[in-house]
């Protein structure tokens, strides 16, 4: 079925042409340079432009997929083969995917006012195959910008569709490397304590501790024992894929403890929908064996 539905998908060819939202315009331009950082002035400087190899304000070539994106609420047209290729897979028990590979290619340069559409096409679905994350297929697709009739970008995109594994293996704990650096703060959570680094010089506390102090250089460093309270600064709720000695999903919390810095361990005993930025938690420690005990944290009452 799989199969079959593919060799059909790719003998159609290119989809229809979708149309972006908006021309090519300097606010979005603008919004996405700030936001990676990217100064060039050809982006978003008039003069600076004109006066370029370019003669004008052209358009970052990677941003090519952000005009015809879908949004949040977009749907995806009937004829999209990526589309077609994810419904069938999942009909099929695939139903998780990442991205494996995303490769573009550039044409010309967008310019302010460039009316694009994009068609996308479906030239490759490999499988079955058997990866780290679970049996899957690998879906590859072929999408062109234009302007007009003219192309003016591509990109391959290819994903694999899995199946996750039934069983989740729980074996032994992922174990941290202990170095000269960091043997204080082990020997510490063996010890019930959550020691954080200090400078002898400066008084500045760090954590992930280093061999000098990031404020002043120096490398007479000293430790001091934590309160061990906290709120969560951030967080994720671990899904996918299985960890070595943990059952899914499980919560991985960034709390910023009362002496001002942040530490990363997880979050235990708590239901991942009640976990939110701002909630109180405590430390407390799990003992794995006579040399490892690993800093968690607990919600605060």
């Amino acid at each position: 079925m799989i199969r079959e539905v593919a060799d059909e998908v790719i003998a159609r060819g290119e989809s229809s042409r979708r149309a972006a939202p908006d021309p090519v315009n300097v606010p979005m331009v603008r919004h996405w340079v700030e936001a990676l950082g990217d100064s060039n002035p050809v982006y978003t400087d008039p003069v600076a432009a004109a006066e370029s190899v370019h003669g004008g304000l052209v358009a970052p070539p990677a941003m090519a997929q952000v005009w015809t994106m879908f949004g949040l609420r977009g749907t995806r047209p009937a004829d999209d083969p990526l589309g077609a290729m994810v419904s069938v897979l999942d009909e099929a028990g695939f139903t998780s995917v990442v991205a494996t590979n995303c490769e573009q290619t550039y044409h010309r340069y967008l310019r302010p006012g460039d009316e694009v559409t994009v068609g996308a096409r479906l030239t490759e679905v490999v499988g079955p195959k058997r990866t780290a994350l679970g049996e899957g297929w690998f879906v590859t697709t072929v999408s062109t910008w234009y302007v007009g009739d003219e192309p003016v970008a591509e990109m391959l995109f290819r994903v694999l569709k899995f199946r996750p594994p039934v069983e989740e293996p729980v074996g032994e704990v992922l174990r941290p490397v202990v170095s000269l650096d960091t043997e204080f703060f082990w020997a510490g959570t063996r010890r019930g304590e959550l020691r954080i680094q200090k400078c002898v010089a400066c008084g500045e506390v760090r954590h992930p501790p280093g061999p000098m102090c990031a404020a002043c250089g120096s490398t007479e460093l000293t430790y001091v024992v934590a309160q061990g309270v906290g709120e969560v600064y951030s967080f994720v709720v671990h899904h996918h894929p299985p960890m070595p000695g943990k059952r899914l999903p499980f919560v991985v919390a960034l709390v910023e403890l009362a002496e001002g810095v942040r530490l990363l361990a997880e979050l235990i005993d708590a239901d991942s929908a009640d976990v939110r930025v701002g909630l109180p938690v405590r430390v407390d420690f799990q003992r794995i064996d006579d040399e490892l005990t690993l800093p968690v944290w607990r919600v605060r009452s």
